[in-house]
C-alpha cells in the first residue's frame, strides 16, 4: 500500500520547508485554477481545493472559492477536524451529495463542524505510489454526485496533478544542477586565473636569478642569489602540493593521512612555527604548549595545518597584536588553536572562511591561490577531526581538536 512517508522528516523545521515547498510547487502549476474551475462546474460544487496532507497537517495549496469559506494557498485547517485525514489513511475516494440525510455522515463531526451538505475528496498519489494531499470540493448545499464519471473524471484530474508535480520537481533539479555546474565553471576559472598568476613571479624570479648566476663567480652575492632561487622554489613547491591536496579533496578521495603514534608532537609544532618566525621577524608569535599524552597523528600533514592557519593570521591579522599558538591535549583528545588580531571577519564571510578561494574579489592581492584554510580543513577532515572559527573584537581563533587515537 502506498504511504506518505517520503516527507515524514524528522526535523519539524525541515517538514515545514518541504510543506511550504510543496504549496509552492503547486502555485507553480498553470493547469490547476483551470483544474479546480472545472472541478466546480463538474460537480456544481463552490469550493474547490488540492489540498496537502500529511501525518500531522493538513494545507491548501489552491483555491478556488465562490462561498467565502475563508482558506487561501498557505491556509490549514486541524488535520483531525477533516475527512482528507481519514483518507489519507485509507486511500479512498469519499463523496456524498447530502450530508444531514446520509446514513453515515449526518454524524459525522466534520460536516458539522463546517456546515456542509456535499463533499467530494479524491486522494493524490506522486507517480512513486506516495500520498501527497486530496483534490476535494465542498459546499454548504447539497448536490447531485451519483454520476460515477464525476469521480473517475476527478481521478483522472488527482494523476494530472501529480504528473505535473513531479515534472516540476524535475525542472528545478535540473535548474539547481546547472547552477552548481555554473559555480564550478567559475570556481576553474578563478583558479587558472590565480593559479597563472601566482606561479609567473616565481617562475620568472628563478629564469632571471639562473641567468645571473653563469655570469658570475661565486661570491656573496652568489649565494644571495642561491638562496632566492631556494625561496620561490621553495614557495612554488608548496603551490604544487596545495594543488594536488586541492584535486584529491574535490575529487572526493579526501587527503592521504599516515598516522602514527607521536611521543613529541611538540618539536614538530615548535618547528612550524621557527620557520614562519623566521619568515616574519617582527611579528609577536607567542607559544603555549601543554601537550602531555602520546598523540596518533600524521606529524607532517599537522605541521602543514598549522603552516597553513599561521601564515594566515600573520597575513590577515593586525600587525601591532601578537600571533597566539596553544596545543594541549587530555585523555579525550587533542587541540591546536591560532589567534590573532584585528578587524572581526564578517559573519557572511566567516561561512565561507573554509571554502577555497575563498578570497574577496576585491581584496588586496596576496601571495597563494587561497587553498590554505580550504586544506587545513581536510586535514582535519583526515584526522577524524574539526576545524572551526570564531571572529569578535577579542581576535579571530582557529581551533583544530581531534580524538587522540583517531579509528
Amino acid at each position: 500500500m502506498p504511504t506518505d512517508n517520503h516527507h515524514a522528516l524528522s526535523d519539524p523545521g525541515v517538514f515545514l520547508n518541504q510543506v511550504a515547498h510543496d504549496v509552492n510547487i503547486i502555485g507553480q502549476l498553470g493547469s490547476v485554477p483551470t483544474i479546480l474551475q472545472t472541478v466546480a462546474h463538474t460537480t456544481g460544487m463552490r469550493f474547490t481545493a488540492v489540498a496537502r496532507v500529511t501525518e500531522t497537517t493538513w494545507t491548501a495549496c489552491a483555491v478556488h472559492d465562490l462561498i467565502d469559506f475563508g482558506l487561501k494557498p498557505g491556509g490549514e485547517l486541524v488535520l483531525e477536524s477533516t475527512i482528507c485525514n481519514e483518507i489519507r489513511q485509507h486511500h479512498q475516494p469519499v463523496v456524498f451529495g447530502h450530508a444531514s440525510a446520509h446514513p453515515i455522515f449526518s454524524q459525522h463531526h466534520t460536516p458539522k463542524q463546517y456546515g456542509i451538505e456535499s463533499y467530494i475528496s479524491i486522494p493524490i498519489f506522486r507517480l512513486d505510489g506516495e500520498f501527497f494531499g486530496t483534490l476535494c470540493a465542498i459546499d454548504p448545499l447539497p448536490a447531485n454526485l451519483d454520476d460515477p464519471n464525476i469521480v473517475k473524471t476527478l481521478e483522472l484530474f488527482a494523476k494530472l496533478i501529480a504528473a505535473e508535480i513531479d515534472v516540476q520537481e524535475r525542472l528545478e533539479r535540473s535548474a539547481s544542477a546547472l547552477l552548481d555546474a555554473q559555480e564550478t565553471a567559475k570556481l576553474r576559472e578563478q583558479f587558472i586565473a590565480v593559479l597563472g598568476h601566482d606561479l609567473r613571479s616565481p617562475l620568472s624570479a628563478i629564469q632571471i636569478s639562473a641567468d645571473l648566476l653563469q655570469t658570475m663567480e661565486p661570491t656573496a652575492r652568489a649565494e644571495r642569489v642561491i638562496n632566492h632561487i631556494q625561496r620561490s622554489c621553495d614557495r612554488m613547491t608548496e603551490m604544487v602540493r596545495n594543488i594536488l591536496d586541492f584535486a584529491r579533496g574535490r575529487l572526493g578521495g579526501g587527503i592521504p593521512v599516515a598516522l602514527k603514534v607521536q611521543g613529541n608532537l611538540a618539536d614538530a609544532l615548535q618547528h612550524v612555527i621557527a620557520e614562519v618566525q623566521g619568515s616574519h621577524p617582527h611579528r609577536d608569535i607567542r607559544v603555549a604548549m601543554a601537550i602531555d599524552h602520546p598523540v596518533t597523528v600524521d606529524a607532517g600533514r599537522l605541521a602543514q595545518l598549522l603552516a597553513n592557519l599561521l601564515n594566515n593570521a600573520v597575513a590577515h591579522g593586525a600587525v601591532d597584536q601578537p600571533v597566539s599558538v596553544a596545543a594541549c591535549c587530555d585523555g579525550q583528545g587533542f587541540e591546536l588553536s591560532v589567534t590573532n588580531g584585528g578587524v572581526p571577519i564578517a559573519a557572511e564571510k566567516l561561512a565561507r572562511l573554509f571554502q577555497p578561494f575563498s578570497r574577496e574579489a576585491d581584496a588586496a592581492p596576496k601571495p597563494g591561490l587561497g587553498l590554505g584554510l580550504y586544506i587545513a580543513s581536510e586535514v582535519a577532515k583526515a584526522h577524524q577531526g574539526t576545524l572551526g572559527v570564531s571572529s569578535t573584537e577579542a581576535g579571530t581563533r582557529f581551533v583544530f581538536r581531534m580524538p587522540l587515537s583517531p579509528a
